[in-house]
């Protein structure tokens, strides 16, 4: 039996009330890389921040007047889990640029370091050395 892990292809999505700070915020930190931002002044209409070891987010602007689109996301509802090769540096560099610790690097009985946070927006954000169980090919 072989088994793969394949390359991520799952990108969470998010609104914001300040997108373009909370996109500052996501690169600084936690290490996301800005790769797309589309809209006008304030506005965001959609960005894609990418996660370097594969995968990463889409996010836009709340706006007002658009609580009927079924794909509306209030702020600050998301949450989302995120592979990295050193969660305790990953954690100082959340603390350091002012993220909220929900809690701080711990070792899970599945084997993972992990830390969570939360950003200003209000989204849960869980960081571990926890990449999936293996695929059956």
């Amino acid at each position: 039996m072989t088994t793969t892990t394949p390359a991520p292809q799952v990108w969470p999505t998010l609104r914001a009330r300040d997108a373009r700070g909370l996109i500052a915020f996501l690169v600084e930190a936690f290490g996301f890389e800005e790769t797309a931002v589309y809209g006008e002044g304030e506005r965001v209409d959609h960005a894609q921040l990418d996660w370097p070891p594969g995968g990463g987010i889409m996010l836009g602007s709340d706006r007002e007047g658009d609580e009927e689109n079924p794909w509306r996301l209030p702020p600050g509802t998301s949450g989302a889990y995120a592979v990295t090769d050193d969660p305790d540096a990953l954690f100082e560099r959340a603390v350091k640029a002012g993220a909220e610790v929900l809690y701080g690097p711990r070792d899970t009985d599945y084997g993972s370091r992990e830390f969570a946070v939360r950003d200003p927006e209000g989204n849960l954000w869980s960081f571990g050395s926890y990449r999936g169980e293996p695929r059956r090919a």
